[in-house]
């Protein structure tokens, strides 16, 4: 039994590990922006870093813009709300696949690895539809 718990012990430990693994990083930010994982919210700056389940968030007049790790480029317009909610980056074992949604505001996307490789792993979800990603770039405007 004690053995059971150890084992449960680490298992867990090494999946909370897995989770803060940063999937991106902030690469500029003007005005007012935050990172919020886990319930923490951050103020974003250069190199703070984006993992699964975070939300992007930019206030009025400000801008925020995320590189991940397939290449994958995120700028965001004022007041603009994005949660990461899926990705996968393992190209040597053909596991692909970013899925992330728009609650408001703008964003401009440029494709990385994962869109090239495999188009239909990313998708952004917004408040009346989904964009499948298929070309290398695209505009995005939510209004409120």
């Amino acid at each position: 039994m004690r053995r059971q718990l150890l084992f449960a012990s680490v298992l867990l430990a090494n999946l909370a590990q897995a989770d803060s693994v940063p999937i991106g990083y902030v690469k500029n930010v003007a005005g007012q922006a935050a990172v919020v994982t886990a319930g923490q919210t951050h103020k974003a700056e250069v190199g703070s870093p984006v993992h699964v389940g975070s939300l992007l968030k930019t206030g009025p007049q400000s801008s925020l813009g995320v590189t991940f790790k397939d290449e994958t480029v995120m700028s965001f317009g004022p007041n603009t709300e994005l949660t990461v909610d899926e990705y996968l980056y393992e190209p040597n074992r053909g596991q692909l696949r970013m899925n992330s949604k728009l609650a408001k505001g703008s964003l401009n996307y440029v494709s990385g690895v994962i869109a090239k490789l495999q188009p239909d792993a990313v998708s952004v979800k917004t408040p009346s539809g989904l964009i499948g990603v298929r070309g290398t770039q695209f505009l995005l405007k939510v209004e409120e």
